[in-house]
């Protein structure tokens, strides 16, 4: 009967001895020498009449340590589940020297792994974390601009003969040239959309009463101020850390003209926006758009309500970790052996990814976090709709075929119950904090996400 040594080598790190039996594996093993010889097909020999020494001699070494091998493997599985080890990853093996494995004198065998065991801990206290709750000011504003953009999206496009505001919509086509306005052969050619008050206020006046095909030549760092050349010169290609791009001259040449009529502020305009909500004067209206602000800013500030939460988990939650042994394993994974100095640089990470692994196994258990295959449906078909910029309908038959499809797709399903399950902790985590609201303005507040992202990454 096999038995196992168990040996600690360090915190959370012990060393597995398995001392393997004759009887064992020996059993099991002339029972395939057996089995093999009723299958084997060898030239000379009818099927099933094939000698057990000509089987052994020729295939018995390698069925032996098969036979041996597998043992070994269900020994210490049996052991580690009747010893109850929460173990990470696989236990590492250490040297065999498979010669030792004689089939004609079979004997007993010591093996030996290393293992590393999961921490016990206890989560850090949420509730008493210090998160703040943000809450964005809508401004008036904020509200116009939300509507005149609205407006515009809506609105109709309408040709015109000549150049005669900052309005107008101008459909150009961007030719570099040289300091005499001649082309540059192999030049940037590039074509744009554009309105005439994007240009700095000294050139737009040039546009002015221009009609289609018709042109101006400037240099970028004239036509356009700071932010408007920044887009443009990434439209055109060119490198906007690079101060020579700014000195680029083109020929701009106007291909059509056009004045966009923004769409009426009335009820055929409340109601194609927002169907059945009676809306019907602007005030309403402008109250309906003040909330969808309202509700987009609140998910922001929720957003970072989790990820406050996160913080305060992964960097106050006290665990510890088997580094020799989780450092030995990485090296053993993947197609090419990592070096120590590969190891080394990579352990940060790598520990900070099963530090958080570990918090959010044991916010599941602990709390029954479930995923139902019916909110993995759920979960497809907004996402469906999501693509295709739908509001979410009665379902069609083709919607319950593309959703069944897809929840025959691994990698999919995967990924949804990840990110569901996702969810659902950082649902669980924000009804355990405490959070203190501040008020802050829409521009604070982006400029502060912007720097914790760029800070985090």
């Amino acid at each position: 009967m096999a038995t196992v040594n168990r040996e600690n080598i360090a915190p959370l790190n012990e060393k597995l001895t398995l001392t393997l039996s004759k009887q064992d594996y020996l059993p099991a093993f002339e029972k395939t020498l057996k089995d093999y010889s009723k299958r084997a097909n060898i030239p000379g020999f009818r099927k099933g009449m094939v000698p057990a020494n000509l089987v052994k001699k020729m295939y018995g070494a390698s069925l032996f340590t098969d036979e041996v091998l597998r043992s070994v493997d269900r020994e210490l599985v049996k052991y580690i589940e009747t010893e109850k080890l929460d173990i990470f990853a696989q236990p590492i093996p250490a040297e065999v020297n498979l010669q030792q494995l004689d089939m004609n004198n079979p004997a007993d065998y010591q093996f030996s792994f290393e293992i590393g065991l999961k921490p016990d801990f206890q989560l850090a206290d949420l509730s008493k974390a210090n998160i703040t709750k943000y809450k964005v000011t809508v401004t008036d504003e904020m509200v116009d601009n939300e509507i005149a953009r609205l407006q515009n999206r809506y609105g109709n496009m309408k040709d015109e003969e000549t150049v005669a505001s900052d309005e107008n919509v101008l459909n150009v086509n961007f030719v570099e040239t040289d300091e005499n306005g001649n082309e540059i052969e192999g030049g940037i050619k590039k074509d744009n959309s554009l309105l005439v008050k994007y240009f700095a206020e000294p050139v737009r006046k040039n546009w002015y009463g221009k009609k289609k095909d018709e042109f101006i030549v400037a240099k970028l760092s004239d036509a356009f101020e700071p932010k408007e050349r920044e887009w443009i010169i990434g439209d055109l290609g060119l490198d906007k850390n690079d101060t020579a791009s700014a000195d680029k001259i083109f020929k701009i040449v106007l291909t059509k003209i056009g004045l966009l009529e923004k769409k009426e502020l009335n009820e055929e305009f409340f109601n194609q926006l927002y169907p059945n909500a009676g809306i019907t004067t602007e005030p309403d209206f402008r109250n309906k758009i003040k909330e969808e602000i309202e509700a987009y800013w609140n998910s922001q500030a929720r957003n970072q309500i989790h990820d406050q939460a996160y913080h305060e988990l992964i960097d106050h939650t006290e665990i510890q970790i088997p580094e020799g042994f989780l450092k030995k394993w990485m090296k053993t994974q993947g197609e090419k052996q990592r070096s120590d100095d590969e190891v080394e640089k990579e352990f940060p990470v790598f520990a900070r990814q099963l530090k958080w692994t570990l918090i959010t196994d044991k916010i599941v258990s602990e709390n029954g976090i479930q995923v139902t295959p019916d909110e993995i449906r759920v979960f497809a078909r907004e996402q469906l709709f999501g693509y295709m910029g739908m509001s979410a309908g009665e379902d069609q038959p083709w919607v319950t075929d593309y959703i069944e499809k897809m929840m025959k797709d691994r990698k999919y399903v995967e990924d949804a119950f990840n990110r569901i399950q996702t969810q659902k902790i950082f649902e669980w985590a924000e009804k355990q904090v405490k959070p203190v609201e501040h008020e802050i303005g829409a521009e604070e507040f982006t400029k502060m996400v912007e720097a914790h992202q760029h800070h985090h990454h």
